[in-house]
C-alpha cells in the first residue's frame, strides 16, 4: 500500500509540474521551482522511511536548487528583471 501511494504520489507531482510548465508565459525560475519542488518531493517519498517527512524536504530542497537553476538559466538569456 505504501509503494503505491507513493507512486501516485509521484505521478501527481510529475502532473502538476508538467501543466505549470506549458504555460508560455511563466519564467525559468517560475517552472525550475515548480518542476524542482515536484522532483525533489516524489524522491523524497521513494527514498525516506518516514514519507511525508521526506517529501516536505525533498520539496523544499528541490524547489530551491530548481528556483536558483532557472535564475541563473534566466540570467543567461538576459530575462531576469531587477527588483
Amino acid at each position: 500500500m505504501k509503494k503505491i501511494m507513493g507512486i501516485l504520489s509521484l505521478a501527481f507531482a510529475l502532473t502538476v509540474a508538467s501543466a505549470d510548465s506549458a504555460q508560455a508565459q511563466t519564467s525559468s525560475r517560475k517552472k525550475g521551482a515548480v518542476i524542482g519542488g515536484a522532483v525533489g518531493a516524489g524522491t523524497g517519498i521513494i527514498v525516506s522511511k518516514k514519507k511525508g517527512k521526506g517529501a516536505i524536504v525533498g520539496g523544499a530542497v528541490g524547489a530551491g536548487a530548481g528556483y536558483l537553476y532557472g535564475r541563473h538559466r534566466d540570467k543567461k538569456k538576459g530575462t531576469l528583471k531587477k527588483s
